[in-house]
């Protein structure tokens, strides 16, 4: 076991408690999925993790060894993206990622060669004398993680890596971490985008009040919703009381309809479709495309922890 919590407790000073006795345990070589709504406890259970952070109760061993904030040959085994940019103004591309090393490498001519590994690796070859403030979005996300894994960390921890950036840089991004996991690195990711926790985490685990509300492969928590099917409708034509006849289906757990689309949700089970075809003939209403889904790992994460917006 490369990460192991159990039962760790944090109150802050203003008495909210941010981990509930908090554990879950981090696999050698997988892409571990850390997720939960904000103010979940996510932030504060890396943090506690990175011992950057005092808290209550429980015990955190990394690497099968205790973690606290004297062990810096943990510390130099571990690798962090944060969320937000963590780069230095005044220094180049290269000056930043050779720095960052140099905190782990001391080995000059070592250093370079994981440097420009690192640069390799972000596709940053061109803008290796560049500063910061010279660089776009996302190349200054890639600039993040190249000084976050230089020094060849056996666990990397990626804090929201794809905020902000176009879609092909997130998918850089994401190749990226898969390689990163390929090559050896054990990977604590966390993220609100919930297509891309399903694209590449081997394990899931969702946090709620400080507490792990869910925990499993994505078909596991999948499996283990209400929701069954998504039924989308595009309507040519309407009428009143469709809604209020579609909701008498059996097993139909929702229905909206908005402008001329009509979704239905439904449990586990045979599809609706056949029923919903047959009020739309019952009811001379005309339609076109029809799309039936299974759940997402988004459609999880809202049962999970419920529609309502968060601070």
């Amino acid at each position: 076991m490369i990460v192991k919590l159990d039962k760790v407790t944090k109150t802050y000073k203003n008495g909210v408690k941010a981990l509930d006795e908090l554990s879950y345990e981090v696999r050698e070589g997988e892409i571990f999925g850390l997720l939960g709504p904000n103010g979940s406890g996510k932030t504060t259970s890396i943090n506690c993790l990175l011992s950057l952070l005092n808290y209550d109760s429980g015990s955190i061993e990394i690497f099968g060894e205790p973690m606290t904030p004297e062990r810096y040959d943990i510390k130099a085994k571990i690798g962090v993206v944060p969320q937000n940019i963590a780069v230095f103004n005044e220094l180049t591309v290269y000056e930043n990622i050779d720095y960052f090393c140099g905190l782990y490498v001391k080995d000059k001519e070592k250093r370079k060669q994981l440097v420009n590994e690192a640069i390799d690796f972000v596709s940053l070859n061109n803008y290796t004398n560049f500063y910061p403030k010279k660089l776009s979005g996302g190349l200054l996300r890639r600039l993040n993680i190249a000084c976050g894994i230089s020094h060849k960390p056996k666990l990397i921890i990626l804090d929201e890596p794809t905020v902000a950036v176009d879609p092909q840089t997130r998918n850089k991004i994401l190749e990226g971490i898969v390689k990163l996991n390929e090559l050896g690195a054990t990977i604590i990711y966390t993220s609100h985008y919930m297509e891309e926790v399903e694209k590449i985490c081997d394990y899931i685990v969702i946090l709620d009040k400080g507490k792990v509300i869910s925990h499993g492969t994505k078909e596991k928590l999948k499996n283990s919703i209400t929701l069954g099917e998504t039924i989308e409708v595009k309507l040519l034509t309407n009428k009143d009381n469709l809604l209020e006849k579609v909701k008498n289906i059996p097993n139909v757990l929702e229905c909206t309809l908005h402008d001329d689309l009509l979704v239905v949700r439904s449990g586990k089970g045979e599809t609706n479709i056949p029923n919903i075809l047959r009020i739309l003939s019952e009811e001379n209403i005309k339609y076109g495309t029809i799309y039936s889904s299974q759940p997402t790992l988004n459609d999880v994460f809202l049962e999970i922890t419920g529609k309502k917006l968060r601070d």
